[in-house]
């Protein structure tokens, strides 16, 4: 399991929304869990779990994978 953080000018709700449209609506992940502040996802194998909470003057993003970094990464990418 890796896991990986990144800070984004995009408000919590708004990550957690390019989290669904991407993990799940391209990539074809199961979700599993799907809150407000944070989302998981499962397929191929392993997950992928993304936690967004608001600071002062960003949105601080944790996410959690198994066998998905590559795209956690282009994620990070797409939000930063």
């Amino acid at each position: 399991m890796a896991r990986y953080s990144t800070e984004t000018k995009l408000s919590p709700e708004r990550v957690i929304e390019k989290a669904r449209a991407y993990f799940g609506t391209e990539m074809g992940l199961d979700t599993t869990d799907d809150n407000p502040c944070c989302i998981t996802f499962e397929g191929g194998g392993g997950f992928v779990s993304v936690t967004a909470s608001a600071g002062e003057k960003k949105t601080a993003v944790e996410l959690e994978t198994r066998e998905w970094d590559y795209q956690v990464k282009q994620f990070m990418r797409e939000i930063g």
